[in-house]
């Protein structure tokens, strides 16, 4: 055993004979271990299952591969889709870009808390692991939501219907009559993805590095054209913000303050900055997991941030306001059209942001499939057995599986044209109730166990504010809008779905893990086993009550 796995492998908290000096601010090192007398602090046995272990697949993503996957994740469809729908919410181009900068600054609150728990449980699953660490009572309760959730609301679905829509947009196949090929496209490419992670997973490894650094080219291209168009002011240059001495107020022209509307929106402002913790997902599976988990997701928030709001610019310099209100998801492709012509940029440029697509798809099933591989081995999906298993292929084929049929689900049930935005809003929602059910633990676990090593801590307005955003984005949606059913739906239909999910959750884990129990006289218990494959798995176990 080398010094630097044993380093991983020792114990959380200390034991009787040690404890740690008091952390103090600033400090991004680990804190020295001094001789301690007292002896009620828990045994290790107590965080057996939150202790950073290496995945059967292998410790295999460095420091460069780790960023692009944070990077890949982040741009994805977001940046190439939501400006329309954020626009068209506000009304104002003023007001979008306000909420562009507020997304950045909650996007590095939250980044802060994630950080605080990733550093101090080093473990694949990101806020599963977090959950089950800091609410073990009621029993099974954090582990049954976070399955439920993961499983029902886990979709690798938005990216894929942009996708569709971009290959179709070239391809000259723009009608309302497309559903159900757009939808075949979106489904195809999905089943590739997976097919690609299952049976070649060090090739879809490769993939996504490389397309993320495409991507991140595709957005500093676009940004340098919007530099082009304000430096050069060609006939294009018929956009909504001010480029030279107009007035101050037409930027706010228009503006809704609707508190319902502006959370609306900034759901999906913060979908955009969604997976700046994406590597905590697959932290069993990269090298010098705490270092490179602090240095990766600063300067991944500190990219994404520039590019975003630059580019935000750029389509607002380019694209006149009314055009970008009536865009959907299509704001990029107009976007290369009014500067390239609707040959190169109707046709040709469009295929990148579907490249883009393709390559989040790539990143976010390589992640959901191991927090949904981690979630089979503890227990909580039917078949774990077969569920865990690495083989064939060396891959998690039960994640994968368990990620590919609810996305599938989800592309090809709702109508068209409202898939993106639902999609993003129930997300988003749901991301809301881990969110502050994390920054809540955040707070309970620095009171329950102070000597618990943090190699990193949140400052304290980081932790208010994501609760403080939490609270209020969970309330907003229930704030009645002007136009109480936009499109035909409920104005809080995606808040109702959310919590749904969450209350079905808790009536699922009431019955299977109290109600039976007691009704058929026995107990769970869990009984750890290993898997031919090496996967180390837990099986819920039903003894009968003496």
């Amino acid at each position: 055993m080398t010094a630097k796995t044993s380093d991983e492998r020792r114990p959380l908290l200390p034991d009787a004979s040690e404890r740690r000096a008091p952390y103090t601010a600033g400090n991004d090192t680990e804190d020295a271990l001094i001789p301690h007398k007292d002896a009620s602090l828990p045994s290790r046995s107590v965080d057996d299952d939150v202790l950073p272990e290496t995945s059967t697949l292998g410790r295999t993503l460095g420091r460069r591969s780790a960023y692009i996957l944070v990077m890949s994740r982040i741009i994805g469809s977001g940046i190439f889709a939501t400006p329309g729908a954020v626009l068209a919410g506000v009304g104002s181009p003023g007001l979008a870009l306000l909420l562009w900068f507020v997304g950045a600054a909650l996007s590095a609150a939250g980044l802060a808390v994630a950080l605080e728990y990733g550093c101090a449980l080093p473990r694949s699953g990101g806020h599963k692991v977090y959950l089950e660490y800091t609410f073990r009572r009621p029993r099974f309760l954090a582990s049954t939501l976070v399955a439920a959730n993961a499983v029902l609301l886990g979709f690798t679905a938005s990216n894929c219907v942009v996708f569709s829509e971009y290959v179709l947009y070239a391809a000259g196949r723009r009608g309302e009559r497309e559903e159900v090929l757009r939808k075949g496209v979106a489904v195809g490419m999905l089943t590739l993805v997976t097919a690609i992670h299952l049976l070649t997973p060090r090739f879809g490894v490769r993939l996504q590095d490389g397309l993320g650094w495409v991507k991140m080219g595709i957005v500093v291209f676009m940004i340098l054209c919007g530099l082009y168009v304000v430096a050069f002011r060609p006939d294009t240059a018929a956009g909504g913000l001010p480029v030279s001495g107009e007035s101050w107020e037409r930027l706010w022209r228009d503006s809704n303050w609707n508190w319902g509307i502006l959370c609306t929106a900034l759901f999906k402002v913060l979908y955009s900055y969604s997976g700046l913790d994406n590597v905590t997902n697959v932290l069993n599976e990269v090298k010098d997991p705490v270092r490179t988990l602090r240095v990766v997701s600063r300067a991944a928030l500190l990219t994404a941030c520039v590019m975003y709001l630059l580019i935000n610019v750029a389509y607002l310099v380019v694209v006149p306001v009314d055009e970008i209100k009536g865009s959907g998801e299509l704001i990029a492709a107009l976007f290369f059209q009014r500067i390239f012509g609707a040959r190169l940029g109707g046709q040709v440029l469009p295929l990148l942001v579907a490249l883009s697509a393709f390559g989040n798809v790539l990143v976010v099933v390589f992640a959901l499939s191991r927090l949904k591989h981690e979630i089979a081995r503890q227990g909580f999906l039917p078949f774990s057995d077969f569920l865990s298993s690495t083989k064939p292929f060396n891959s998690p084929f039960g994640g994968l599986l368990v990620n590919y049929i609810p996305s599938v689900l989800i592309i090809v049930l709702p109508p068209s044209g409202k898939i993106y935005s639902f999609i993003l809003e129930v997300e988003g929602y749901g991301g809301q109730i881990t969110g502050l059910g994390i920054a809540i633990g955040l707070l309970w676990l620095r009171h329950k166990q102070p000597d618990l090593r943090r190699p990193y801590k949140a400052s304290s307005l980081a932790v208010g504010a994501k609760l403080v955003l939490s609270v209020a984005l969970l309330v907003a949606p229930f704030v009645p809008p002007k136009d109480r059913y936009p499109g035909g739906l409920f104005y809080a239909t995606y808040a109702i779905a959310g919590i749904s999910t969450f209350v079905i959750s808790v009536v699922y884990w009431y019955v299977w893990t109290v109600l039976l129990p007691k009704w058929r006289g026995y107990s769970l218990e869990e009984e750890e086993a290993t898997l031919a494959d090496g996967t180390t798995i837990t099986k819920l176990v039903h003894k009968p009550l003496q």
